[in-house]
């Protein structure tokens, strides 16, 4: 499969890179990559694994890399009109996203938990070049330097943690369950889970994501929120796969610290007058739903965690997609003067209120299932986050209309385009492509919450 894989990229970038079919390549390359992205799904819902001493490839990993793999095709397609068509540079900037990519299919992939921490870390690579080269403003240094130090200070104490496994035990492969004295120390379990809450990330080391997602290109963005943020949830997924997640009053007060700072994020979302920093708030709320999850040590917390994770990756690159559409009409991201989008685009506003529900976990969406797996298994937990965990999700659906709301009612400003957009196409496909699979994967529940490691 990776072979396979390998060798569809390296023939969509050959042909790429030639000058006379440079869109015909691009096209190409999406479209392979996008039907090995559908062959991924079909291995996991068809629960055919493969563990290996490099490449494990099962429930959890497949869907993660089918999501990857989907999420950067049509981010590639989405940034048509801000760098390919106007040569931006834009054979540097698809070089990029393919490394990317690549890198992130290799970090979902990976055997070995010191492999997959090497990709883990490479994919700043790449990330970085994206948000400093195409970016918008000067600020895009601070965002890169602000990210570059979160992410890579917070995984140092994993590190460590790793080569003592190693010492210990003498291997640290995924599928690995130790029993050594030190797999239910509090301070281990504290070390290894702070690298996954920057990324996740959860509330208090959150700083670097609002930044980044403001100042990325509409690329940077999709792929930042669709993909990269899932790169924390499945960390933590498979560090307990080797160690035992915390217990006690640890485990208890993580939980705790995620969902309130779930809620603090989400009412921060409704004061909120830039769109983009609005969903980038929003994926703190989610992620902090997987946290709970996850630290849940259940079945349904796991698997509602990665489904939790691809309907995000699908519905916040949609957002980030249509806030940049609504840019390029407005030419201004705050919703103080973004209006009328129902009255110039009727069309794009259905896929605005779609988005916008889906967001908001309304059926019969994977949002929903997955949010219900995940409350049940942290209600499981302690019945006294039911507060935190009601109050979530309702603060949830209130930014989610209020972000339609604001954009697309009210009088349209004089200096929008009268013809709006040229590309109206393209928004469409971009979009039912990123809603058909969060809508009709949901019908796959019972195959899905049967995902094991």
């Amino acid at each position: 499969m990776f072979s396979l894989l390998g060798g569809g990229l390296m023939v969509g970038l050959m042909i790429g890179f030639s000058s006379e079919l440079y869109w015909w390549g691009l096209v190409w390359g999406s479209g392979l990559l996008s039907v090995f992205s559908v062959l991924f799904w079909y291995s996991s819902l068809a629960n055919v694994n493969y563990c290996g001493d490099i490449w494990v490839i099962d429930g959890f990993s497949g869907p993660l890399i089918s999501l990857t793999i989907w999420v950067c095709c049509f981010s590639m397609l989405g940034s048509l009109g801000n760098v390919l068509k106007i040569s931006n540079f834009s054979k540097e900037f698809v070089s990029s996203l393919c490394s990317l990519m690549l890198v992130l299919v290799m970090a979902f992939g990976a055997g070995s938990l010191f492999g997959f921490y090497v990709f883990f870390e490479a994919s700043l690579i790449p990330t970085l070049l994206v948000i400093l080269g195409w970016g918008y403003q000067p600020e895009r240094l601070q965002a890169g330097k602000y990210m570059m130090l979160y992410t890579v200070g917070a995984s140092l104490p994993l590190l460590a943690l790793l080569f003592f496994i190693w010492n210990e035990s003498g291997s640290v492969f995924c599928g690995l369950k130790s029993g050594g004295w030190w797999s239910e120390s509090w301070i281990v379990g504290l070390c290894l889970g702070l690298a996954f809450w920057v990324k996740l990330p959860i509330y208090g080391v959150h700083l670097w994501l609002p930044k980044a997602h403001v100042e990325a290109p509409v690329a940077g963005s999709m792929v930042l929120a669709g993909v990269l943020l899932k790169l924390g949830g499945y960390g933590l997924i498979r560090v307990f796969s080797v160690i035992e997640p915390c217990t006690g009053w640890l485990n208890t007060s993580i939980v705790c610290l995620g969902l309130y700072g779930g809620v603090m994020a989400s009412l921060i979302c409704c004061s909120q007058v830039d769109m983009k920093a609005l969903i980038a708030y929003s994926s703190v709320g989610h992620m902090s739903l997987v946290l709970g999850g996850v630290y849940s040590d259940t079945v349904w917390g796991w698997n509602g965690a990665l489904l939790l994770m691809l309907a995000h990756g699908l519905c916040s690159a949609g957002l980030f997609f249509l806030a940049n559409e609504s840019y390029k009409v407005f030419s201004s991201r705050s919703l103080f003067l973004v209006k009328g989008g129902l009255v110039g685009l009727p069309g794009v506003a259905l896929c605005w209120f779609v988005f916008s529900v889906v967001n908001m976990a309304a059926p019969p969406s994977m949002n929903l299932w997955s949010e219900i797996m995940l409350g049940i298994s942290v209600l499981s937990y302690s019945i006294w986050f039911l507060i935190l965990t009601g109050a979530l999700t309702f603060v949830s659906a209130v930014y989610s209309l209020y972000v339609y709301s604001a954009t697309q009612h009210g009088q349209r400003p004089r200096w929008a385009w009268s013809q709006v957009c040229n590309e109206e196409y393209l928004v469409y496909i971009i979009s039912w492509g990123l809603l058909v699979p969060v809508n009709a994967f949901s019908l796959y529940m019972i195959p899905l919450s049967g995902a094991s490691i």
